[in-house]
């Protein structure tokens, strides 16, 4: 099994870079969903964050109302910290369950939006970063998510910069492209994360 963390600023494109990732042949375990279902109405997850936030977080059918959450915590360092010291705990048991039930010679993409702020990179074989202009960024989070601009700004700011991202990287697909060339860049790291996958334990990245 090759253990690969992906990750990317908001808007540079990494949920499509993961949908690609499965065309190919990867096992996906989706951190966004995870984190979704574990603070799903009636989760432990759920009743954390209450009581951390208050129910003025809720929405009213008793779901989590996600927008009215994140314009608290993307605005204060703070608050952001305390919501993921309830969530992340969660995410990462409920990630070793999925990756378990993998089969043995798969690759197993982690989609993990904060693997950069949580110093997560040992965690994989390999990390593979998705990385796209800040402009672009803005453009998508405004043009395509309907976000206002000073909300795209405030989530693009709580993440970690481009610079340190590229560091942690092993391998970095740029998606200021078109689709189809960013398909045609995709099944390239496919290639390489394929033959690392069956390459011998000794000659594998660690």
């Amino acid at each position: 099994m090759l253990k690969v963390g992906l990750t990317g600023g908001i808007g540079a494109g990494k949920s499509e870079v993961s949908r690609l990732l499965v065309e190919c042949g990867a096992v996906l375990i989706d951190a966004d969903r995870i984190a979704r279902e574990v603070v799903a109405p009636g989760t432990p997850g759920l009743a954390a964050i209450v009581d951390a936030f208050g129910e003025d977080v809720l929405a009213p059918d008793g779901s989590l109302d996600r927008p009215r959450l994140g314009s608290i915590v993307f605005a204060d360092p703070e608050k952001l910290a305390l919501l993921n010291s309830i969530v992340h705990p969660l995410v990462g048991t409920r990630s070793r369950e999925l990756e378990a039930t993998a089969p043995k010679d798969a690759v197993v993409v982690h989609d993990v939006p904060l693997l950069t702020e949580n110093s997560l990179a040992p965690l994989y074989d390999v990390v593979v970063v998705v990385d796209a202009a800040p402009d672009t960024q803005l453009d998508r989070l405004v043009r395509l998510r309907g976000m206002t601009e000073e909300d795209a700004r405030a989530r693009m700011a709580a993440q970690a910069t481009r610079e340190k991202r590229r560091e942690i990287a092993d391998i970095v697909i740029d998606n200021d492209v078109p689709l189809a060339e960013l398909r045609r860049r995709v099944q390239d790291v496919w290639a390489d994360l394929a033959r690392r996958a069956h390459a011998p334990r000794e000659t594998a990245p660690e």
